[in-house]
């Protein structure tokens, strides 16, 4: 049986290092992620044959688990987990699977395993270059709301620091009042995360960003790197009511992050229609498909 461990602030080095090995784009497997919602998904990890694994509930009662990442037998490793399943009552089931590994599934474990794609956790993903620069016709729409926000208000961007903290929840606060945060289970548990992300900021070694409009916080932001090359937006909040503020928060964080970082991957529209339609009109270069491989059960 894999002893598998509850996430804590000291596994980030470790955590991190295999994430950041793989190359994988995949928001779901940021550190600050597995940390900040651990309170709904109870994740754990193990680190089995220089492979490391992700344990978490979904749904509030089925167990799965991420794909194996690092250097050892990762067909062994499943088939350990098989057993493990097996022993615990529940089916076998491998998140965060690419289509590219359905190949992989057929070919060592032939007609164990059913695949499926989830478009609701499809990633997006974009140029960072082409977020912060906002050029060409497919950005007009865009451009049009910075350039008002920039005629219609004394603004400034700052890169946000812990002390800048307290304010940022001052206008979460706002935000919530404004959207109805207690009536809706998906803003409760994004608060949740939120408020967990920043009370531990710098051990957490969040990059984020402050919009002001005079002496005051209107928008602010926040991500880490997925890997050497993609850096995920994690949280993004601004006053609604402040027309263009979102689109001059999303630029301005583009064009603060390190050029090293060539995509920005702005997570999961979650099937919301509204936040699908505002995902795809910042023009995606990769809608990164994500499902599962259940165990077949005989």
């Amino acid at each position: 049986m894999i002893d598998f461990k509850p996430i804590k602030i000291e596994d980030k080095e470790l955590i991190t290092s295999y994430f950041l090995a793989c190359g994988n784009r995949d928001c779901n497997l940021s550190f600050v992620n597995l940390y900040t919602w651990q309170f709904l998904t109870n994740s754990c990890y193990a680190v089995v044959d220089n492979c490391l694994i992700v344990r978490f509930t979904l749904d509030e009662e089925s167990i799965v688990y991420t794909m194996p990442v690092g250097t050892g037998d990762v067909k062994g490793i499943i088939g350990i987990l098989k057993d493990q399943a097996k022993a615990e009552g529940h089916v076998l089931r491998i998140h965060g699977v690419f289509p590219e590994m359905e190949e992989w599934f057929n070919r060592e474990f032939p007609g164990r395993f059913d695949y499926r794609l989830d478009r609701d956790y499809f990633d997006y993903i974009y140029l960072r270059k082409e977020l912060a620069e906002l050029k060409g016709k497919n950005f007009q729409p865009k451009r049009n709301h910075v350039n008002k926000f920039k005629r219609t208000y004394n603004y400034r961007y700052t890169p946000l620091t812990a002390d800048m903290i307290p304010h940022c929840l001052e206008l979460e606060e706002k935000w919530c009042e404004q959207h109805g945060c207690d009536e809706e289970q998906s803003l409760i548990n994004e608060r949740k995360a939120l408020n967990s992300a920043l009370r531990h900021f710098d051990e957490l070694e969040l990059t984020g960003g402050a919009l002001w409009v005079d002496d005051e916080i209107v928008g602010f932001t926040y991500g880490a790197p997925v890997n050497r090359d993609t850096f995920a937006v994690h949280i993004e909040k601004a006053d609604s009511r402040i027309d263009g503020a979102y689109n001059i928060l999303n630029q301005e964080f583009a064009l603060h992050i390190p050029e090293k970082y060539i995509y920005l991957n702005r997570e999961e529209d979650l099937g919301l229609v509204g936040l699908r339609k505002a995902k795809l009109s910042y023009r995606p270069v990769i809608l990164l498909e994500k499902g599962y491989a259940q165990l077949i059960e005989n």
